[in-house]
């Protein structure tokens, strides 16, 4: 069985990012215009995502009788909850056991996908690189979407390339955690040839943080000097997006980051241009 892994109903992260609509709502006059000139005197005209957030943390603190009506509301609201969880189990269940199971019987059982190499490194970017050439060249993009829309899960991503695991030789191990977090996957064969692979989303807003240090201090927590950078992107905004982060940290061209391209709107043109370490370029000036 696979299970789905969200937030509870009630959590701070949807507390904060619906914080106006929950404060707009009290019925008290007095207490709601109070607490909109606390929060709103704790921002600047320009004021992005995060100070927002920031700025209704402290004010919550000011005013726990926000939280109060919050917790009501989301009470008052339960149906709702069963409705959306019921929702994702379906669209877990459509995009793992159906999409995976037709991935794994139509593209890869009976091929040379399962003839393993003798190193972590090699097998890891191989199965890797398989699974990129089914995704842009043979239509598996359309394993991540649902509904006409892409997944926005990197844990999804993770669970598609262990599915690719399948009869390996080798021990693949996700979230490893040695003491410095939780790496993607380590893949190994005995204690000296390891390999780590992190997978990534073009849209993850702390992707250059997490290139630029992540990888090193897992490296140096499971004793290996092998990883792979994997990073999916859906639109020509995010491939550029992903394109300058890599250049600034120095790492274009590397063989060990690999971008793989799920976009929707670029596959039916045969002029596409693909590169096999960079990941396709479908957008040519």
């Amino acid at each position: 069985m696979i299970l789905t892994k969200d937030e509870a109903w009630i959590n701070r992260s949807d507390l904060l990012d619906n914080f106006q609509g929950v404060y707009n709502s009290i019925p008290d006059d007095q207490l709601r215009a109070q607490v909109n000139e606390y929060f709103l005197r704790r921002l600047s005209e320009d004021a992005k995502e995060e100070e927002i957030r920031e700025a209704a943390a402290i004010t919550i603190e000011q005013f726990p009788q926000v939280l109060d009506y919050y917790i009501r509301h989301k009470e008052e609201t339960g149906d709702e909850a069963h409705k959306v969880s019921n929702s994702k189990v379906r669209d877990t269940e459509q995009q793992f056991i159906h999409q995976i199971r037709a991935l794994v019987d139509q593209k890869l059982v009976g091929t040379e996908f399962y003839q393993e190499a003798d190193d972590s490194f090699e097998e890891s970017m191989r199965r890797l690189h398989y699974l990129k050439s089914v995704i842009e060249d043979q239509d598996g993009y359309r394993m991540f979407y649902h509904n006409g829309k892409p997944i926005h899960r990197e844990a999804d991503l993770q669970l598609m390339y262990k599915l690719t695991w399948c009869a390996s030789i080798y021990d693949v191990n996700r979230e490893v955690n040695n003491g410095r977090g939780p790496v993607d996957f380590k893949v190994s064969k005995g204690s000296r040839d390891k390999t780590l692979i992190e997978f990534k989303l073009a849209s993850n807003s702390k992707l250059k943080q997490n290139m630029k240090h992540q990888v090193g201090v897992y490296e140096a927590a499971n004793d290996t000097a092998k990883s792979i950078k994997a990073i999916l992107y859906f639109s020509e905004s995010e491939f550029r997006k992903v394109q300058t982060i890599l250049a600034e940290l120095g790492l274009s061209g590397r063989r060990d980051v690999v971008l793989i391209d799920a976009c929707a709107t670029n596959k039916p043109s045969a002029s596409n241009v693909c590169d096999p370490q960079q990941g396709r370029l479908p957008w040519i000036e």
